[in-house]
């Protein structure tokens, strides 16, 4: 079974920075995606960044990129979301997410509105002032 333990949101000013950290377990295989969401109040759910484990090909939403990056650090099974310079409007909870297939199918599932059940983490909050 996926377990996924998300840890690192906080309250930053316009123009710092986070990481967010991904803790995964219970794969079954070396073939997946794991991505980011967020969701803020008011607003539609939000993909942010995907990466294949596979390859490791990371994709990005237009709304983060260049200022956002997912990594991994495979021996601890840890994914990252390194948030670089923040603004207000990045505030949301955001979650970490598996898919057993890849990021077009994850990006796909999320913009659907998916639940993604067992597959998702508590969520943290990441709150910036402007």
């Amino acid at each position: 079974q996926v377990q996924l333990v998300e840890s690192g949101g906080g309250l930053v000013q316009s123009g710092e920075s986070l990481r967010l950290s991904c803790a995964a377990s219970g794969f079954g295989s070396d073939y997946y995606a794991i991505g980011w969401f967020r969701q803020a109040p008011g607003k539609e759910r939000e993909g942010v960044a995907c990466m294949n484990s596979g390859d490791g090909t990371s994709v990005y939403a237009d709304s983060v990129q260049g200022r956002f990056t997912i990594s991994r650090e495979q021996a601890k099974s840890t994914f990252y979301l390194q948030m670089n310079t923040l603004k207000p409007e990045d505030t949301a909870v955001y979650y970490c997410v598996f898919d057993p297939a890849n990021c077009h199918e994850l990006v796909h599932k999320i913009s659907a509105g998916t639940e993604f059940t067992g597959s998702r983490g508590q969520g943290t909050q990441v709150s910036v002032s402007s």
